[in-house]
């Protein structure tokens, strides 16, 4: 028997047409086409509080199990404020309790960071891959994905138009693909 791996995707923006989306797949897309891709929505959860720990909402719940299906994570964060989006974050503190119960741990990661500017979202992707050392997601090193001015690399829908960028975040995809085998 064959196993398709699991890829859960987690776009840290959730603007329509975010670049981000646009960036995640083009990530994707250099995935095996045997792959089972699931975007994890992120928009919908409830600021996480511990007091919802002895009886979470429906939200939580969903997205725990959500994450807990899935072999491999694709992070792609947008950086607000010279750090990941709050969309973000609550989703990564929601899945990582009530402690001792993290649904991330020894899932192998990607990270991606993309901005309009210049610096590519360099301090989002840094932020991001400290939490993911805390949550024990081994995260794949190389290539670097710090992708910038984004605006100018994708249409107004968000999707990535130029060649030599769809490449390399397809070649990325792969190579994620290659690193995740070490792990399941």
């Amino acid at each position: 028997m064959i196993y398709m791996t699991k890829y859960g995707v987690i776009v840290g923006s959730t603007r329509k047409n975010s670049y981000s989306k646009g960036v995640a797949d083009a990530i994707v897309a250099g995935l095996p086409e045997d792959s089972e891709v699931t975007y994890l929505d992120i928009a919908s959860l409830p600021l996480y509080n511990q007091d919802y720990d002895a009886d979470s909402p429906a939200e939580y719940t969903k997205f725990r199990n959500e994450v807990a299906a899935q072999d491999a994570i694709i992070f792609v964060t947008p950086e607000h404020n010279r750090s990941i989006s709050a969309a973000l974050k609550n989703a990564l503190d929601v899945a990582s309790r009530p402690w001792g119960e993290s649904v991330w741990a020894g899932k192998p990661a990607l990270v991606a960071s993309q901005s309009i500017s210049g610096i590519s979202g360099v301090l989002a992707h840094h932020t991001l891959r400290k939490s993911l050392v805390f949550l024990d997601m081994p995260t794949m090193q190389q290539p670097e994905l710090y992708i910038g001015n984004t605006d100018k690399l994708s249409d107004a829908e968000g999707h990535i138009t130029n060649e030599g960028t769809k490449n390399f975040l397809a070649d990325s995809g792969k190579k994620f693909s290659e690193f995740t085998k070490k792990f399941i």
